[in-house]
């Protein structure tokens, strides 16, 4: 197996290399161990060593790191994944920055991680190429591979054809992916986007989930992510005294919770003010609940996220001064990184799980909250791919203020019968949804 990916799967700590925290990491590290091979990355620091045989006392898997210098990993990274191709996946074309720029190294960078997959491949190879930071990198290899077994997985949305193509590279980046034989989405509506998108800006021949193009067949298919379930209801056990010493602490009945990174897509902002119209129309609450927002800092390098700080800030600030009296405060807002077990004491804690961002995927925060919380409801944006398998949340739509705040009323006023049927479908879907699980049927279909 021949990974490539932006972010290694290890990380350096004082006891040597150990396993990254998160999803794909989680899944896949033991496919790479058990079977061998190769996990390709870029490389940010110049401390970390270009080759690594992982673990380190009986390797089974090598971690390459493909060198950026400041330049490209500028224009690689922060300008054409995080100013052209996440803000169009997202459909928040206002935020779009389409420097040239950004595209040559963009083709340079996916070139060079084509150059190194085809060196360490070896026929029979199993070749996964993930996300929008190498869209461009299947075709490429294809060109020097024609007989290997590419996948593609994209593991934010796809967005409508409509939107896509407003991209100037749009049909260039399509025609990269279709370098694969099999490529794989989250949910349907993303599959039929993307199909869409094959069909219209490159006159592709499309039937059913099944792409022709130049001679080839490409299969799009939908495979849902998860999180590693037993790992985070452990946690969550662990967690339980710390979490009723924290509810505690705020010293109201009522614990709502948000956490998210700091990106414009997250809907922060219009939580925090649909947060302050409840308030304001439910003076009843006063003192009884508390809004505790957790902002992980991302991006900060970025304008539009820097500005988004400030008004975030600016909005809590504004809540706080109005609404605050003795020892009550309403908000909580930490903009700094938890650990997974330090985020299982909120998540335990909370009696309202608020995830409404205004456009995302699976949205991994949701299955976390519903595997580790034993108490509470889940109040989810409609407008993520996470709400069409997770039905049993109160799904709103995170553009309509009106709607935010009647829902935050409904998750707080539920009756405890209906909040328990409700919990227990969501904690079994989530169960499904596994993350070993989801590699586990990727690969299966990989290998059909």
């Amino acid at each position: 197996m021949i990974i490539a990916a932006n972010r290694a799967p290890v990380r350096r700590t004082d006891d040597g290399w150990a396993p990254s925290i998160g999803g794909l990491a989680t899944a896949l590290l033991p496919v790479l161990e058990e079977e061998g091979g190769v996990w390709l990355a870029m490389k940010e620091d110049d401390g970390i060593p270009e080759r690594l045989e992982y673990p380190s006392g009986d390797p089974s898997l090598t971690v390459l790191r493909i060198r950026l210098s400041d330049q490209e990993l500028h224009n690689y990274y922060s300008g054409m994944a995080n100013r052209v191709l996440w803000p169009i996946s997202h459909y928040m074309i206002q935020h779009l920055e389409l420097d040239p720029a950004f595209m040559e190294d963009y083709r340079s960078i996916n070139a060079r991680f084509a150059r190194a997959i085809v060196d360490e491949y070896t026929p029979g190879d199993y070749i996964w190429i993930q996300d929008y930071h190498l869209m461009l990198a299947p075709q490429l290899v294809r060109s020097d591979l024609a007989d290997a077994t590419i996948a593609h997985f994209w593991h934010i949305p796809w967005p409508a054809m409509e939107v896509f193509r407003v991209l100037p590279w749009a049909r260039e980046l399509m025609a990269g992916m279709l370098g694969s034989d099999l490529i794989g989405f989250h949910v349907e509506e993303y599959v039929k986007n993307f199909l869409e998108s094959a069909r219209v800006l490159l006159g592709a021949e499309v039937e059913g989930t099944t792409i022709y193009w130049k001679g080839r067949e490409i299969r799009v298919e939908a495979h849902p992510i998860g999180i590693g379930v037993e790992r985070f209801r452990r946690m969550s056990a662990e967690a339980a005294e710390e979490a009723e010493r924290l509810r505690e602490e705020l010293g109201s009945e009522y614990l709502v919770l948000g956490v998210d990174r700091l990106d414009y897509t997250k809907g922060v902002l219009s939580r925090l003010l649909a947060f302050e119209r409840f308030l304001e129309e439910h003076p009843e609450y006063h003192r009884r609940v508390v809004f505790y927002q957790i902002a992980t800092p991302s991006r900060t390098d970025v304008e539009t996220y820097q500005k988004l700080k400030r008004d975030v800030d600016e909005v809590v600030g504004r809540i706080n001064g109005a609404f605050a009296v003795d020892d009550w405060v309403p908000v909580h807002y930490r903009y700094r990184t938890y650990t997974q077990e330090e985020l299982c004491i909120f998540y335990r804690a909370a009696d309202v799980g608020l995830i409404t961002p205004l456009r995302d995927g699976m949205n991994l925060v949701t299955q976390e909250f519903i595997a580790a919380n034993e108490r509470g409801m889940l109040v989810l944006s409609e407008l993520t791919g996470a709400a069409y398998l997770l039905q049993e949340a109160l799904q709103v739509n995170p553009y309509d203020l009106r709607a935010l705040t009647d829902v935050l009323k409904e998750a707080l006023e539920m009756p405890e019968e209906e909040k328990q049927t409700r919990r227990a479908k969501l904690k079994k879907r989530v169960g499904e949804l596994d993350v070993h699980r989801w590699a586990e049927r990727f690969l299966s279909s990989f290998a059909a």
